[in-house]
């Protein structure tokens, strides 16, 4: 699966983040398909630089944001809705034998 997330730079104590997309499971700081934006949480207010565009175009393609990802794109106005939540169905469990 393709994740919208946070990459973490900067220097110790003073994290800066990237929003990048990468595949779910690749490293926290691994490869990436694309950088989408910049987000510096020590700056105030906290400040965020993104391409709305390319975000709104890989969430077209079925790229899932992370949770706080989704948090920094809900403030900078990209996204309102909830990300769409996986469609699949529990299977019922058979029956116990009698």
């Amino acid at each position: 699966m393709i994740r919208i997330r946070l990459r973490r730079v900067g220097k110790t104590h003073h994290p800066y983040y990237r929003l990048v997309v990468a595949d779910q499971m690749a490293k926290r700081d691994g490869a990436f398909l694309e950088t989408l934006g910049s987000y510096d949480p020590h700056a105030d207010p906290p400040t965020s630089q993104i391409d709305g565009d390319k975000v709104k175009e890989w969430i077209a393609k079925g790229a899932q944001p992370s949770e706080s990802a989704e948090k920094i794109l809900r403030r900078a106005g990209i996204i309102t809705t909830p990300a769409p939540v996986s469609t699949r169905v529990a299977k019922p469990k058979a029956e116990a034998k009698k």
